[in-house]
């Protein structure tokens, strides 16, 4: 696979796998072994970059990534999270912690679970607006320093926060949402991101599933699976929403490929320190998501989803309110 660069020179595959799904947030866990396979069909397939988390699970999908991840290690970057609080036994509190000391405390235990010496990006996950972020990026450049992390990331982030952090110990990736599905990263931080010098890491460059044409407005979701709870994945928000599919369903049919592989061929093309995280628990979808890295969209086919998306007004927010809360601007 093609090999892209995000800031301060890391280099990394054109398509990244995000984790989170293998254990976490879209339904009944994935069956251990399994998901091992697929880590590591992963990587013979050429994908270098594995997203997690600790809030995960919590906790079991950074054992998970650093347990299928092991016998490799040397050839992929691990990227992990911190920032948000947890009680005393384990349990997510739903606040946000990203105190100096808690970062480290953090990142000790996240080291321990990848069985790593060493984290290669190590994302805040939602910037606390009780914590500067000057003291933030301070205590990684520490964690850094140590040859604990390798690099430091943002997630979330508004423009001013990625320069404030910036200014301190240089960024090297913004996580953050983004697809034809959402494009608000447009209007906000991707002007910025090119100036600084840092690379810009989409997740749910698939629309969290909606943009492969796999849901419709009759699509159930389990108890704990998020998207039962989002708005934009209620019935009559995935019917209005179907134009979006059928737009890049137009153009897959042009190219014989699918819907999805036409959202991260464009996504893609849009910068070329943009690196997207599909996530799967399947090597059979993992493969098809690969392919979207081998698709090149044609300027007519770029320039026809220019058009035809500016007409489409996507319906339902992409978060409830509590999570809207969380996010920097």
């Amino acid at each position: 696979m093609d090999k892209r660069t995000l800031g301060q020179g890391l280099e990394v595959s054109a398509l990244g796998l995000g984790c989170m799904g293998m254990s976490h947030g879209l339904g009944p866990a994935g069956d251990r072994d399994e998901m091992i396979g697929v880590l590591r069909d992963a990587v013979e397939r050429g994908v270098t970059l594995f997203d997690t988390a600790e809030v995960y699970g919590p906790f079991v999908n950074e054992e998970l990534v650093g347990a299928g991840l092991a016998p490799v290690r040397d050839q992929v970057v691990i990227a992990t999270k911190f920032g948000f609080a947890f009680d005393a036994d384990g349990r997510q509190t739903g606040a946000l912690d990203s105190r100096p000391e808690h970062i480290k405390e953090v990142a000790d235990a996240s080291l321990r679970r990848l069985g790593t010496e060493t984290i290669d990006l190590f994302y805040q996950h939602r910037v606390d607006p009780d914590v500067p972020i000057e003291e933030v990026a301070g205590a990684v450049g520490e964690l850094i320093a140590a040859g604990k992390v390798r690099h430091f990331g943002l997630s979330e982030a508004g423009a001013s926060t990625i320069r404030r952090a910036h200014a301190v110990q240089p960024v090297t990736a913004l996580q953050s949402e983004y697809s034809v599905f959402w494009r608000e990263p447009e209007q906000s931080v991707l002007a910025t991101l090119a100036e600084l010098g840092i690379g810009f890491v989409p997740f749910s460059p698939l629309g969290r599933g909606f943009l492969t044409g796999k849901i419709d407005a009759s699509t159930t979701f389990a108890d704990n699976d998020i998207r039962r709870g989002l708005p934009r994945f209620q019935a009559d928000a995935l019917a209005a929403n179907q134009a979006v599919v059928d737009l890049l369903g137009r153009i897959a049919a042009r190219h014989d490929a699918t819907t999805g592989q036409v959202a991260l061929a464009w996504l893609l093309a849009q910068q070329p320190w943009i690196v997207p995280i599909p996530g799967t628990r399947r090597t059979s979808r993992l493969e098809e998501n690969l392919g979207g890295a081998d698709l090149t969209l044609t300027r007519a086919d770029l320039d026809e989803i220019e058009t035809a998306s500016a007409e489409i007004v996507v319906q339902g927010e992409r978060y409830n309110e509590a999570m809207q809360a969380m996010i920097d601007r």
